[in-house]
């Protein structure tokens, strides 16, 4: 079994290596450190991350979260090389469920930031592998909405979720592309959404997410 979510974690630690802490991302005002230091609260520091899901706990996560950012750069990223032995990283099944699409986000939160960044070419075997999160993830990001949306990947499938009986809203798109739309990067996915303006105006600056 490739692994995946192995090796865009790895991919993404050289690309942090190579664009240095400063560099921006696509995470609003966060740095490539800000962005490291999260990695590695979410898979180091599972007493301090239920502040990335739930409101109540947000300050301890920022609070943790900053005091990894001030640590050495360089010791940060041979953690995020190195996850610890009882995370799933280690599992390849459940490393590829719980972290290929965070692994591959975020390694094109930095990618993206550049203004003359370019597609990847993905292994098939990779582009089938995030057709399975990105169709996930439009179950779940798109389960309430208010229209209909028909999330199409030539070659992969087909999944319908949202308000069904409504006009339906079409977007289509590699799994990739799809993934960064679905993950709340509309505007730096290359895809395309068909339907009534209105409706196709509303989704491109929803709030996305699980």
């Amino acid at each position: 079994m490739t692994r995946y979510a192995f090796a865009e974690r790895l991919a993404l630690a050289d690309l942090m290596a190579e664009v240095g802490p400063d560099a921006p991302t696509l995470c609003g005002d966060w740095t490539v450190r800000d962005l490291l230091a999260h990695l590695l609260l979410r898979e180091r520091r599972p007493d301090a991350a239920a502040g990335i899901l739930i409101k109540r706990f947000a300050g301890r996560t920022a609070t943790v979260q900053q005091r990894l950012a001030a640590r050495d750069f360089d010791a940060l990223l041979t953690e995020l090389r190195h996850p610890p032995r009882w995370s799933p990283a280690g599992l390849g099944p459940l490393d590829e469920l719980v972290n290929l699409a965070e692994m591959f986000i975020h390694h094109e939160d930095i990618r993206r930031a550049a203004a003359d960044w370019t597609p990847r070419k993905l292994a098939p075997g990779l582009s089938e592998a995030l057709w399975g999160q990105a169709r996930r993830r439009a179950s779940l990001a798109l389960r309430r909405y208010p229209v209909q949306v028909r999330v199409i990947s030539p070659g992969h499938g087909t999944v319908t979720t949202g308000r069904p009986g409504t006009q339906p809203l079409n977007l289509t798109g590699t799994p990739s592309e799809l993934l960064m739309f679905l993950s709340g990067r509309q505007g730096h996915a290359r895809a395309s959404l068909d339907g009534p303006p209105e409706q196709t105006s509303r989704l491109r600056g929803v709030r996305l997410g699980i």
